[in-house]
């Protein structure tokens, strides 16, 4: 099922003479815009379209273009397509950071020289019904998702460099070595988000292993 916030993105980002669901051999694309530019929207997870990239980069430029849902609010439904029976704002909040969840899966491929990514920083209307779905485990309080709707594009971050998923990190002050405790300190979060972080920039390449201080290991961005 194809959800409205997708198609409102691939408005987003269709220009003049481009086409939509272009088929290349085993994998359809979402957008080709008039250049020949490979545009793939991926709200779900990244590592579900890494063989898709993998084949298609070998011979394609890409545009990979990940969603980032800052806030959202979230439609009760008597049913699917049914009523509204209540409506709330969502306590949970999305940032940059967020994105690293995602690239831990994905990070070896930001290097690729035909790839270049956008995260895209939106606020949604997330519409649900009653419903377990095929889960085999039941809660009262479970849901499906009927549809998500884009509400506003906030803003977006291009990475063509590996450098350039530095832009992620909010207020980042570093010494030119540090650790993942400091790197926790410097974007606000927990150590263990921290660790994902640097993981997945060590893999993309935007920082390098350098040694250890103690046990932990220490960092180095590649700019320095």
């Amino acid at each position: 099922m194809e959800y409205s916030l997708h198609k409102s993105l691939k408005e987003v980002y269709c220009d003049e003479g481009a086409q939509l669901e272009v088929v290349f051999g085993d994998y359809r694309i979402d957008v080709v815009d008039g250049s020949g530019l490979l545009i793939e929207i991926q709200h779900g997870s990244l590592s579900a379209i890494k063989r898709k990239c993998h084949a298609l980069l070998r011979k394609h430029k890409m545009l990979v273009v990940k969603p980032v849902i800052r806030k959202k609010q979230l439609v009760k439904l008597s049913k699917q397509n049914g009523e509204v029976t209540s409506s709330r704002k969502s306590p949970k909040t999305g940032d940059w950071i967020s994105v690293f969840d995602e690239l831990v899966y994905f990070a070896k491929l930001v290097s690729h020289a035909n790839l270049t990514m956008e995260f895209v920083m939106v606020d949604i209307v997330e519409r649900r019904f009653p419903g377990h779905g095929k889960r085999r485990w039941r809660r009262d309080s479970d849901f499906q998702v009927d549809d998500l709707e884009l509400v506003e594009v906030i803003e977006r971050i291009c990475v063509r460099e590996v450098t350039d998923l530095l832009q992620l990190l909010p207020h980042l002050e570093l010494p030119d070595e540090f650790d993942t405790q400091e790197l926790a300190t410097a974007i606000g979060k927990r150590r263990h988000i921290a660790r994902r972080v640097a993981y997945s920039l060590r893999e993309a390449g935007a920082i390098k292993e350098i040694g250890k201080r103690g046990n932990a290991k220490l960092y180095r961005r590649v700019d320095k």
